[in-house]
């Protein structure tokens, strides 16, 4: 019996929901720091909960946005062998496009390097190195995590991972439209730094 639709079906949609959970937004409302979607840039990610000034929330949103897309990878290759790069690009999606908030999410930053982690423990160290150096270099979160995702395609390919290239190619597009804003920013030389105000 074929059960690949099905196994489909219920990865994408388990991945999607658990990769929805905001836990920017959670954190800041249950630790008294506002709803974020009213602080800075209105995103539920990491980098907009750094602005409220509680470095505490900021890192511990990173670290669960992150877990969530890791987990949501290990358990598709634990339930249904296969279907990795599906529940990879279904979480990416709903960190980025969560139905609680009416499709308006995050960018994808840390889930991405989640779902890298999960796929495989050497892209997501590629990612790492990548978004980490950058960052050290720069100070610039947007340029940090578009360097990132965008070698972690590159990696997959170096590396002998060529089964999950296309998903991590087109998260990394899909990641760098929704930093247009940004990139915008960068290249008229506006894009703030990390800890720098306003």
């Amino acid at each position: 019996m074929n059960f690949a639709a099905p196994s489909a079906a219920a990865v994408l949609v388990a991945a999607y929901l658990l990769g929805s959970v905001p836990f920017g937004l959670l954190l800041t409302r249950l630790f008294g720091a506002g709803d974020l979607r009213s602080i800075g840039s209105g995103n539920i990610g990491a980098t907009n909960v750094l602005r409220t000034g509680r470095k505490g929330l900021a890192a511990s949103t990173l670290l669960l946005d992150l877990a969530k897309g890791a987990a949501a990878v290990l358990l598709a290759r634990a339930w249904f062998p296969g279907t990795e790069g599906l529940a990879a690009f279904a979480a990416v999606i709903g960190h980025c496009f969560p139905v609680w908030l009416r499709f308006n999410g995050g960018k994808g930053v840390a889930t991405t390097m989640g779902v890298s982690l999960g796929l495989a423990w050497p892209i997501g160290l590629v990612y790492a190195l990548v978004w980490l150096g950058m960052l050290a270099a720069t100070r610039v979160s947007s340029l940090g995590g578009l360097c990132a995702v965008i070698a972690a395609p590159i990696a997959a390919l170096l590396l002998g991972y060529n089964d999950y290239a296309a998903v991590l190619a087109l998260l990394a597009l899909m990641v760098i439209w929704l930093h247009r804003a940004n990139i915008a920013r960068l290249r008229a030389g506006t894009e703030p730094r990390i800890g720098q105000k306003g």
